[in-house]
């Protein structure tokens, strides 16, 4: 693994260990939010997948009977049934946020569906329109689940991106650099005393040879 191109001091040394212990904290962090998004995400599909199986088959329920309701009538005449019904519908879209992750939230504010002045050409079929406005707050509900899949997806793969970038580049190449770093500052201090020790033998050795070459003192004079 290579390391960052860093000069060999004890301040680099001491900057390389903040950055190191942050990115460390930082990958710690992330590893939780990659966990909590994992089991949001397990359970978002899950319930995604166990109402869309309800939807489904509450939804073939209803067209069946619709279509047995409209047997007895002409298509143009359930069209016309169909339309005469002046529908309105209003929904409002908010920001869930969860984990830093932004997801659409559907809901129906007002739902003016003007019953009382809807005339179906038979009971069955108003029957089967009451059901299918029914099953409107369960589809809404299961594109805001299956929406928040697909951001929650993307979310995911992109913190496990970057885990993975802390794990196996960012943090070893810091680790790495430390390493280089106090290699060559030993090397510095062997160094060093390596020097110290042989002033000193060279001092011990000056300091003898100028005791041998000292005179040992002169003759007296008379």
């Amino acid at each position: 693994m290579a390391s960052f191109v860093v000069s060999p001091t004890r301040m680099e040394l001491s900057r390389i260990k903040a950055e190191l212990q942050l990115a460390q904290r930082g990958y710690k962090l992330l590893k939780d939010k990659q966990d909590e998004l994992m089991r949001q995400f397990i359970g978002t599909i899950r319930t995604a997948r166990q109402l869309r199986q309800t939807c489904d088959q509450r939804y073939r329920d209803i067209r069946t009977q619709a279509v047995l309701a409209a047997a007895l009538f002409t298509r143009a005449q359930v069209q016309a049934d169909c339309l005469s019904a002046q529908n309105r519908l209003d929904l409002v879209l908010q920001l869930g946020n969860q984990m830093g992750v932004l997801a659409p939230e559907w809901s129906l504010a007002n739902a003016n569906w003007r019953d009382k002045e809807y005339l179906s050409l038979s009971p069955d079929l108003a029957q089967t329109r009451q059901e299918m406005l029914a099953l409107l707050p369960d589809l809404l509900r299961l594109a805001q689940l299956e929406k928040r899949c697909v951001i929650l997806s993307g979310e995911l793969e992109k913190t496990r991106r970057r885990v993975n970038a802390l794990e196996y580049l960012t943090i070893p190449q810091f680790e790495e650099t430390l390493r280089f770093i106090r290699s060559r500052l030993d090397d510095a201090e062997r160094d060093r005393v390596t020097r110290l020790l042989k002033m000193q033998d060279f001092a011990a050795a000056a300091a003898k040879q100028a005791a041998l070459d000292s005179p040992q003192g002169t003759p007296e004079q008379h």
